[in-house]
């Protein structure tokens, strides 16, 4: 206290500094461990336990080869799916990694213990994604996979797909060992502590919780973001699938980038325009919108080329169509605004280009561009941006230079902060006095810490001062 105070060089303010830093972190890691330990002390479970011939025989039928780090999450997720004690698990991976064959394998754990899975998505188009590849994997093992949609209500099978309309449904889901949530983010709180009271209705017992995230963050972070969960992280790509080669693009090289994509087209490939907007508006009128671009293109740029538009206004059953006859080659080029950003996976579309790319950030960037990075072919994205701004250039010379998506997450985390990037109300973003969460380094070292001090008994009789401070703080 006294060097911070009075500090008799630069060296001692920061060591200072970084000493109150420290205990900030310490105490907020300290909080999200307890929450963890009394989530799994304070909630009975069923035990849901996948026998080896029946991996070994799923992964048989797959079309390809598991990754090491899918086979590693999924030996890590399965031992805790064995438990009395629920699990409550963050499974973070980049674009294409592979999340929903580990979630599938989940969900067959549960069928074979005799209880359902509900698989919540946050929009439509990736709820059809999930229960069409679903479908795809598990199903020959006599599986049912049905839609739980606002359009589309089917009755419960053995998982249940679905959006919102899952915590609105009339009657509880029976018998349910394990709720999936893909992309946590896009959920409140209250949401998803609906679904779990709703589910435990009949039965008495907590399901088990995996919690799919496609946003790439440091693990630092996460840890401090979702603490309170267990973290298990894809850090490996399949094999064969080729970097996304990407180009920021001055307005006089649009021509070009247009006849690259026909070129492209006559080759048998297709291609996503991304547009920030959903129709123009007058306060941003260099904004690019999809329903005018749309008209554009057709009529003017790719006449003689077969377009599709997709965005959220449009009705359930207008983007089921479109989406399929994009996923059947039958349309060209898709304009469609960040909707595809999750829940596309379309191999043959390799090309992408970005209007207005310095409206949306590195990560939401990287996840467009993950829609092309699905197949063995050449991909390509072509960044437009009439900005100047010095950040705006930084941003998007990161993603040009950068294919990873945990290391672009670091480099977004500089730049925009974890603020801008999350949102402090929506994702509980502690409030910091001394501490800084880009400070990845400390962050991880308070972790340590706190994991010591947790696993060395009760903290009331160890620490009682560290209880008194922790409770003064979080009442």
């Amino acid at each position: 206290m006294n060097k911070i105070h009075f500090p008799q060089n630069l060296e001692e303010t920061y060591q200072a500094r970084r000493r109150f830093a420290f205990e900030e972190l310490f105490q907020i890691q300290i909080v999200s461990l307890l929450k963890r330990k009394k989530w799994k002390e304070a909630r009975k479970t069923r035990m849901l336990k996948l026998e080896k011939k029946v991996l070994d025989n799923f992964k048989r039928k797959l079309p390809f080869k598991l990754t090491n780090a899918q086979g590693r999450v999924i030996d890590e997720i399965l031992n805790d799916l064995e438990k009395e004690r629920p699990a409550n698990r963050l499974l973070c991976g980049d674009v294409g990694s592979g999340k929903t064959v580990v979630a599938a394998v989940c969900a067959l754990a549960a069928f074979c213990s005799g209880t359902k899975t509900v698989v919540m998505a946050p929009t439509e188009i990736l709820a059809f994604q999930h229960w069409q590849t679903l479908s795809a994997i598990i199903g020959h093992f006599g599986v049912r996979v049905t839609l739980y949609t606002r359009s589309r209500k089917e009755e419960p099978g053995d998982i249940i797909v679905g959006t919102h309309a899952l915590i609105h449904s009339k009657k509880p889901f029976e018998d349910v060992g394990l709720i999936v949530i893909d992309e946590q983010h896009r959920f409140g709180v209250l949401q998803r502590k609906k679904i779990l009271v709703e589910s435990v209705k009949t039965g008495g017992f907590f399901p088990h919780f995996l919690t799919l995230s496609a946003t790439p963050i440091p693990r630092s972070l996460a840890l401090t973001l979702y603490g309170d969960l267990d973290l298990s992280l894809i850090d490996e790509l399949p094999p064969g699938r080729k970097k996304v080669q990407t180009y920021i693009v001055p307005p006089q090289k649009r021509k070009g980038a247009y006849e690259f994509l026909r070129k492209k087209i006559q080759e048998g490939r297709q291609a996503f325009i991304i547009c920030p907007l959903i129709e123009l508006s007058e306060t941003l009128d260099t904004v690019k919108a999809a329903t005018h671009e749309f008209e554009n293109l057709s009529k003017e740029i790719f006449s003689d080329l077969s377009l599709g538009l997709l965005h959220g206004q449009l009705k359930s059953k207008e983007k089921e169509r479109v989406l399929t006859e994009f996923k059947e080659g039958k349309l060209n080029i898709l304009v469609a605004t960040p909707v595809v950003e999750v829940g596309i996976d379309v191999p043959n579309a390799t090309i992408m280009i970005i209007e207005g790319a310095e409206r949306f950030g590195l990560a939401q960037l990287h996840q467009l561009r993950g829609r092309i990075a699905r197949s063995t072919f050449d991909a390509y994205c072509f960044l437009f941006s009439n900005s100047r701004s010095l950040r705006v250039v930084r941003r998007l010379s990161a993603l040009r230079k950068i294919n990873l998506g945990f290391k672009l997450a670091e480099i977004d985390l500089s730049i925009r902060g974890p603020g801008e990037i999350f949102g402090t109300k929506q994702h509980g973003l502690p409030k910091l006095k001394v501490a800084d969460l880009t400070d990845l380094d400390l962050i991880e070292k308070a972790r340590h810490e706190a994991e010591i001090i947790i696993s060395g008994g009760p903290l009331s009789k160890n620490y009682p001062l560290l209880v008194k401070e922790i409770r003064r703080k979080i009442g």
